[in-house]
């Protein structure tokens, strides 16, 4: 990018729904301040646009909000990110996993509307967890090979996305306020670094109703982010997180580049981006990667 272009309008759709056009392209660079080159990462999938700063992202959205497309304004340089923590349930996997055990006890209505809330920030979230585990009591613990067989589907793009990173350098992260049972194998599928999460108790092959205290929840991801950043010698502009729920909000907040993804809307609202209609290879596009630097194995 030249000196006049100290920004870039990323153009993000999805995958399965290619929409990113020539015409498109050339309306939203009408609305760029100074605006500069075009590079094609994906031909009609992803775009970005340099320009010299200061482009109104509302008004971008309003022209656009007819397509399933999303649009990012990023500062040009230091896209590439050097630590990435993510979120699991409906982030890098489909599913809350904790609805899914409920669903065994024949209770994932009742534990669903929960779980929802507490996602919307309408209740705090450790109760909430402890009330939740507690009616999973004498489920067999078996039912988590059950799931993760039947149930568990990893979002498009997630493999791409961490496997990219950790092939640039970056350090991984899979930190969730759901279950080590689950995080220890959807970190191993994808690809992660490391995984934390809460610990389910056990009495023999059954669940005892209760999970480890401290809970980690919105403040512990919050502190895994500061632990690492310092851990590994790096700036807040060097950090990457990406979540959809409300414990994800400080995380998200605190790093670099904050990514709600198909978010609740208190999330949605305070993210630095917003990833309504693309898939997880979206947050490499926001990096500066194009499709042919993706690894995916």
């Amino acid at each position: 990018m030249s000196h006049k272009t100290s920004h870039v309008a990323v153009l993000i759709s999805n995958p399965t729904r290619p929409m990113i056009s020539p015409e498109l392209v050339a309306a939203i660079r009408a609305l760029l301040p100074g605006a500069g080159e075009v590079r094609t990462l994906d031909e009609g999938i992803a775009a970005e646009i340099g320009f010299a700063g200061g482009a109104n992202l509302d008004v971008l959205r309003a022209m656009v909000a007819h397509l399933p497309l999303d649009i990012a304004l990023l500062p040009a340089t230091g896209r590439r990110k050097k630590l990435f923590l993510a979120d699991m349930d409906s982030t890098m996997i489909g599913q809350e996993c904790i609805d899914e055990l409920a669903d065994h006890a024949g209770m994932k209505a009742h534990v669903s509307a929960i779980t929802e809330r507490a996602m919307r920030g309408e209740i705090a979230f450790e109760p909430a967890l402890r009330e939740r585990v507690a009616l999973l009591k004498d489920l067999p613990v078996s039912v988590v090979d059950a799931v993760m067989a039947e149930r568990i589907r990893l979002t498009p793009g997630g493999t791409e996305l961490v496997r990219t990173m950790r092939a640039h350098g970056a350090r991984t992260l899979l930190v969730s306020g759901g279950f080590t049972l689950f995080t220890s194998r959807v970190a191993a599928m994808i690809g992660f670094d490391a995984h934390r999460a809460n610990i389910l108790v056990t009495e023999g092959e059954r669940f005892a109703g209760l999970v480890e205290e401290p809970i980690l929840g919105r403040e512990a991801k919050l502190a895994a982010l500061v632990e690492l950043r310092a851990e590994l010698g790096l700036s807040d502009d060097e950090t990457l997180a990406v979540g959809d729920g409300a414990n994800d909000l400080a995380m998200i907040g605190a790093a670099g580049l904050g990514v709600a993804y198909h978010a609740k809307p208190q999330v949605a609202a305070s993210a630095q981006v917003r990833i309504d209609h693309g898939d997880l290879t979206a947050l490499l596009y926001l990096q500066g990667y194009a499709r042919e630097d993706f690894v995916t194995a």
